[in-house]
């Protein structure tokens, strides 16, 4: 923790010094606001004329001529007017004065090298000495809006990097520039797996083929986990009245956000943004008694988000996306065990992936209870009753304030991939809010009404979400079990397609994704094409081959394996299908 926030202090500096530069070579430049993040840091500037990334080069480098300068810094408080007269022409800054006077704070500037900033704090003591000139990069440009708000000015936003010692900046560029490689947008068009239709529109997937049967053998195998804990499938409809959000809560929350349709007879819907409102009324459908819970209700169905355009990302931020939704109606006392079991279908989906995973504990923030549901007494006793299940898994976990969803606390999972970047993918949510919305209840054993509580429970979350992350995870090259074509049949001449046709049956017969390269291509091609198409293995069929009844193997990821008998290779496939490995 110490490091991590030394860390924050260096890049929240490197964000001083950066518009220190910017001020000195573009006198008039309004700058506004320059925090630290994960990687490094950025300050949002108004400037006069535009800039690019190819002055991006002039600005380190003044950057690193100002830095031996720095050798301290200092801060005094100020009232309202001092400030606003300090920073007389730049409107930015006398609207975040007035918004820590609203918040009856203090206002404090400081000052290092020759440069001023509005600011909180939270810096290196020492950057001359702290901060190593060869550990910070200036990355590239984007456009941000003041505050994020479209209606606001669109400002130039200057991103850098920064990290303790230049290898770990190094390392770090490199990782980026295999991310780039790996871009699951590239890769998803290369390997036909989805595609983006100007005619549809941004953010809205067409899933090809085989972008369609790696969707059905993820959700099916979360089914699988699930069907054996007793979960039962449910359907919903994709639009609603609004009226169900007014009573979930979501609507006061997520209004702007929901695509909205007017019926011709004047009754206003929505397209379903999420799942649970609608479970919660097929558990309201009847009354249960206590020996009737839990009720478990699984639930894979598209939602839909009214995205900005600009957030739009790939797979990673679309307007429809598949939740793998499902829902636990249970007593109190039923919360540990159905929590664990979530947990355990966590870790058996995520260990097929090779993914490290870590766990948070998403807390709300009680210096802000306008952004949640519920009294004070209900969240407490909510938070330690997954902090006792966290407990009892015995596992290090980190707790975020504020990143509680609006109607309960969370323990969210955070997969690391194979560049070292951290995801976070499945969730278990305890919400006590919701059933109390919508008076769900039981029939206790004294014949009382007994109020439940709902557990939300999401493996992938997002499907479409969840390729991007896999796609990127192995580059395309993935496992076996998920490959869309498992195994590529190649015979090398026209008088070996016979044998190679039987070969490429009888995996066929088995449930096997085969296909056959029987084109007239040379071999070296047809094997360059297996490996483009990164498919796990290939099979050559010539002379020996067929003299042996054997086939030639080639691995993806082994290489050359030889002549393997045919039944002994099938049998090894359909082990390897089987055990996900």
């Amino acid at each position: 923790m110490k490091n991590s926030e030394n860390l924050a202090h260096l890049r929240h500096t490197l964000a001083h010094l950066l518009a220190a530069a910017v001020k000195e070579l573009y006198p008039g430049t309004k700058n506004t606001i320059g925090p630290a993040v994960d990687n490094g840091f950025y300050y949002d500037f108004e400037f006069s004329s535009p800039i690019g990334d190819s002055d991006l080069k002039e600005i380190e480098k003044k950057m690193k001529k100002l830095l031996p300068s720095w050798d301290s810094f200092s801060h005094k408080v100020v009232t309202a007017e001092e400030a606003k007269d300090f920073f007389k022409n730049n409107p930015y800054k006398h609207e975040l004065i007035d918004e820590i006077v609203g918040k009856g704070e203090k206002i404090t500037l400081y000052t290092s090298g020759d440069f001023t900033d509005l600011c909180r704090g939270g810096h290196t003591e020492n950057p001359s000495k702290e901060i190593a000139s060869d550990a910070f990069h200036l990355s590239h440009i984007a456009g941000a809006y003041w505050r994020g708000d479209e209606k606001n000015k669109m400002l130039t936003r200057i991103y850098g990097l920064a990290f303790n010692t230049a290898k770990e900046l190094e390392e770090y560029e490199h990782m980026i520039e295999e991310a780039k490689k790996r871009d699951h947008k590239k890769l998803g068009r290369e390997l036909d797996l989805f595609v983006f239709s100007d005619l549809v529109g941004s953010g809205l997937p067409l899933w090809t083929p085989r972008g369609t049967l790696m969707r059905n053998l993820l959700d099916d195998f979360v089914w699988e986990l699930r069907a054996k804990r007793g979960y039962m499938r449910v359907e919903i409809p994709h639009i609603t009245r609004k009226d169900l959000y007014i009573t979930s809560g979501h609507w006061d929350k997520f209004k702007n956000e929901l695509f909205r349709v007017t019926t011709r007879e004047g009754h206003e819907f929505v397209i379903k943004p999420m799942n649970c409102p609608h479970h919660t009324q097929i558990y309201a459908r009847k009354q249960w008694s206590y020996r009737e819970l839990p009720q478990r209700y699984a639930n894979s169905t598209m939602c839909y988000r009214d995205e900005q355009t600009g957030e739009l990302s790939g797979l990673s931020r679309v307007r429809a996306f598949t939740q793998d939704d499902a829902h636990v109606f249970c007593r109190q006392s039923q919360v540990k065990e159905e929590f664990l079991t979530v947990w355990d279908i966590v870790h058996e989906f995520y260990d097929s992936f090779g993914f490290a995973m870590a766990i948070r504990l998403s807390l709300h923030d009680p210096e802000q209870p306008e952004k949640y549901l519920g009294e004070p007494e209900r969240w407490q006793n909510a938070e330690n009753a997954l902090r006792e299940i966290v407990k009892e898994k015995k596992a290090e976990v980190t707790e975020a304030v504020g990143e509680a969803a609006f109607y309960g606390p969370k323990i969210d999972f955070l997969a690391k991939d194979s560049l070292g970047r951290e995801w976070q993918v499945a969730t278990i949510q305890l919400d006590m809010n919701m059933p109390e919305r919508f008076d769900l209840f039981c029939i206790n054993e004294r014949g009382e009404k007994e109020r439940i509580v709902m557990i939300h429970a999401a493996i992938m979350g997002s499907i479409e979400r969840f390729m991007s992350i896999i796609i990127e995870h192995f580059g395309g090259a993935f496992p076996l079990w998920l490959s869309p074509v498992q195994i590529k049949v190649i015979p090398i001449a026209e008088n070996h397609h016979e044998y190679a046709q039987k070969i490429f049956s009888k995996l066929k017969d088995l449930g096997i994704r085969a296909e056959i390269d029987a084109s007239n291509e040379s071999l070296g091609k047809k094997i360059r094409s297996a490996k483009v198409d990164r498919i796990p293995y290939f099979l050559v069929i010539g002379d020996k081959e067929i003299e042996a009844g054997a086939v030639g193997v080639e691995s993806r990821d082994a290489g050359q394996l030889g002549l393997i008998k045919t039944e002994d290779f099938i049998a090894k496939i359909l082990e390897e299908i089987q055990t996900k490995k």
